[in-house]
């Protein structure tokens, strides 16, 4: 079908102010008579605290407050509370004991940030040092020292989840694979660093001004943490320089300013440094994962068993719904008929994990198409072919309930492979040298050998209901007298683009030019609620809302321009800032026209429509579920060169082809495959948090190694079109997917150049060479 607008490029919404540095970021606000906080941290990574001693501090001219837990609540936060209270394991003040380097102890307000700082160093505070414990198999020890007393073993939480009879499916196995690999703790890096603006209002609420993905979420944590009714806070939402996820939950950086703010009747402004953001805020979660995978000969997969260890950090925060998602998403990759998936969630006196973009995701995905790998070569299968033979398709449901739509998970196994111009066979002789000469040089390095890797992926595409039993997004669609449009979302742009779709689906909807639109969100009294920005469910959710909207208005402007052009309101079409009788664009009249006849008329109306869209989705249990309208595949196609004498590894081409559904902003879905396989790439060569004795060892941009645009290779998107039956025009979601394959498709791309195999993730050079060693140990002499 043709389309007028979606399906096309369009200019961002927001691109004229963020070129012009107009746009206002959460670091850019200021309000008069505002103050600057700052928090004090722990130093230690596990301790009792005895005593804090605050007077000096206070003395401190230009100091307006100092605060410690005995001047909060007392209320504990987490943000998956809302499935089992006990789940809220964190005080925004620490009162009893401090549990990793970077706890909040204390907090000032002062007059200047400078007067701030200062007022730290004064303050005082007594501790008892404790026995910490950092690695979690050592954490679940007997007698290992606990990081919260009511947890036995340190085990924060656990799963289990599955479908069909494991054993049968073991049993039916012809070979039993079983291999364990490690993921690492990564940081977001966003380049906005995390803060929060607070100003107390004259009638006792609190206005909050944040870089959020959730301003609805945001506005309940903020006031449950406060001890306050919902009704007393108000969240704007700024523009975010980048999330990944770091932006859904509520830090304790917000209750502390709010608490200050309250406190001093003034506005109060926290902004992390660059230290601050890597200890204070999120990392994604490692996971230890023993895989087991039943096989016949043949390739036909009969059983997956997954056997987890998440560290969780200092605490809980976001590992039960990371570990379900992992779980549930990482059993469906193939068409498996007996699975199950069992995990701990492990508190150790580290940084704790949060969201990140893929949720679990990319931690499973590079356990499984790693041993999918490993499987072809054993079986002699080429290894696109094993995951054809395995792959799902459309019109199915996985033994965990996943209602699959549409699927091109062969199709984008055939283009990747089509297109990366590999047979990606898996004898080891088809690894062959560098391009070049006898060997290729690159900023003096000399790579030895070429291969090339293949990694599928199997995502939420469609909302995800895991947060509550709602998914939902609402819009208002107001037609101005002008013939403008005014479009007022509860999903906010997160730097995603998500503002420019939703204009589309409206201008496609009501013809009203682009440029004639203007985009209202991110206000939680003013705006209609949406449960946040996440899983890649922007475009599916708000742009079935927006479509929704769009089509109610529709039908009310037709009724009123029916009577001006004397036509039968089924036979008008809308385009171009007119609406015209098909086949007669001769007969016309402007919007302005419509919506000045609708105003100025006895019992007049304002030509407006509401909608709100909940995908048709259920909570996953312990047993699945589909909690997804539409889920999203592709393959990504890895070419890496490798220096078998450092064990450098450079990426030379990455091609990713996704079912996307139906690009409805080709432009922004392309820059989104792009960025979230540098992102991915970064997680599979480099990126990694490093820690000794308890500190955060690479806490800056200089030490915390992450891809340049030295390191980005050529990435190529291309998209499968399938156009899903649920999503708006066809469309999928596309931010997380991209993510996902990247590390595992490198992994194998260097077994295949050099055979040796990887099994924790970064792939550093000293991990690459210890496996090429192993590697030349294994072979036959």
């Amino acid at each position: 079908m043709q389309h007028a607008v979606v399906g096309r490029t369009a200019l961002r919404v927001d691109a004229i102010e963020k070129v012009t540095g107009a746009a206002v970021y959460g670091v850019d606000v200021t309000l008069p008579r505002m103050l600057h906080g700052k928090i004090l941290r722990s130093r230690l990574p596990h301790a009792r605290i005895l005593h804090i001693d605050t007077a000096k501090a206070r003395a401190l001219p230009g100091v307006k407050a100092v605060i410690t837990a005995a001047d909060m609540p007392g209320i504990p936060m987490g943000f998956m509370d809302f499935v089992r209270e006990s789940w809220a394991d964190c005080l925004p003040l620490k009162s009893d004991k401090v549990r990793y380097r970077g706890d909040e102890v204390a907090a000032v307000a002062a007059i200047d940030a400078d007067i701030a700082e200062e007022a730290l160093d004064l303050i005082e505070v007594e501790y008892e040092e404790l026995e910490p414990v950092y690695d979690p198999l050592a954490a679940m020890a007997e007698g290992a020292p606990l990081v919260h007393e009511h947890r036995a073993r340190n085990i924060a939480a656990s799963l289990t989840m599955g479908g069909g009879d494991l054993d049968e499916g073991l049993r039916a196995a012809e070979r039993v694979f079983e291999h364990t690999f490690s993921t690492q703790a990564q940081a977001h890096c966003c380049l906005e660093p995390r803060q929060s603006v607070i100003r107390p209002e004259p009638d006792g609420r609190l206005t909050l001004w944040a870089s959020t993905q959730m301003p609805f979420i945001l506005r309940h944590e903020l006031a449950h943490a406060l001890g306050l009714p919902d009704s007393r806070v108000r969240v704007i939402k700024t523009h975010l320089g980048a999330g990944f996820g770091s932006r859904m939950e509520m830090h304790c950086i917000d209750p502390i300013c709010g608490r200050l703010a309250q406190l001093t009747n003034r506005p109060v402004k926290i902004v992390y440094d660059r230290e601050e953001e890597f200890v204070a805020t999120r990392t994604r979660h490692p996971f230890r994962m023993t895989l087991r995978s039943g096989v016949k000969r043949d390739g036909t997969l009969t059983a997956r068993h997954f056997s987890v260890v998440v560290d969780s950090g200092a605490y809980l925060s976001q590992a039960p719904g990371v570990t379900s998602v992992a779980g549930g998403l990482g059993l469906a990759l193939y068409r498996v008929p007996h699975t199950r998936f069992e995990a701990k969630m492990v508190y150790t006196n580290k940084p704790y994990g949060g969201a990140f973009r893929g949720y679990g995701n990319p931690q499973v995905t590079f356990a499984i198409e790693s041993q999918m790998d490993i499987i072809a070569c054993e079986l002699g299968i080429e290894p696109a072919e094993l995951r054809r033979r395995n792959a799902n398709g459309p019109n199915e449901t996985t033994p965990l309930g996943h209602v699959i739509t549409s699927c091109g998970l062969r199709e984008s196994l055939d283009d990747a492979q089509g297109r990366g111009s590999a047979s990606l066979g898996p004898a080891l002789d088809a690894a062959r040298p560098a391009a070049g000469s006898e060997a290729a040089r690159s900023n003096g390095r000399r790579f030895t050998r070429r291969g090339l890797g293949l990694a599928c992926l199997f995502h939420v595409g469609g909302g995800a209901r895991f947060h509550g039993d709602t998914d939902g997004c609402g819009v208002i669609l107001k037609l101005d007298d002008d013939g403008s449009l005014s479009l007022i979302s509860g999903a906010g742009d997160l730097g995603q683009g998500l503002a420019t779709v939703q204009t589309q689906v409206a201008a496609e909807e009501l013809g009203v030019p682009l440029d004639h639109i203007r985009f209202f969100s991110g206000d939680t009294d003013l705006t209609p609620w949406d449960v946040g920005i996440h899983a890649s469910r922007g475009t599916f959710v708000a742009g079935n809302a927006v479509r929704l909207a769009g089509r109610k208005l529709r039908e009310k402007l037709f009724a009123f321009a029916a009577e001006l052009l004397e036509a039968d309101a089924a036979d008008l079409r809308a385009a171009d800032g007119r609406v015209f009788v098909q086949g007669a664009p001769d007969r016309s009249v402007s919007l302005a026209e419509v919506a000045r006849a609708a105003h100025y008329r006895e019992g007049g109306t304002t030509l407006m429509a509401e909608a709100f869209y909940d995908p048709p989705t259920q909570l996953p249990g312990r047993h699945g579920g589909n909690s997804s309208a539409a889920y999203a595949f592709g393959t990504h196609a890895a070419e890496v060169e490798v220096d078998e004498e450092t064990g450098i590894v450079r990426v030379v081409r990455l091609t990713a082809s996704h079912d996307i559904g139906f690009p409805i902003n080709p432009q922004g879905a392309e820059g989104q495959v792009e960025g979230g396989a540098v992102q991915g790439m970064g997680f599979g060569l480099m990126e990694e948090m490093r820690f000794g004795g308890g500190t955060t060892l690479n806490s800056n941009f200089l030490d915390y190694k992450f891809p340049t645009v030295l390191d980005v290779p050529e990435v190529t998107a291309h998209w499968i079109i399938t156009e899903d039956p649920e999503g708006p025009y066809g469309a999928k979601g596309i931010a997380e997917p991209a993510i996902i394959p990247p590390a595992p498709a490198i992994a194998n791309a260097v077994y295949h150049a050099t055979g040796a195999r990887v099994f924790e993730l970064p792939l550093t050079p000293e991990r690459v060479l210890r496996a090429l060693r192993e590697a030349k140990r294994a072979s036959p002499k």
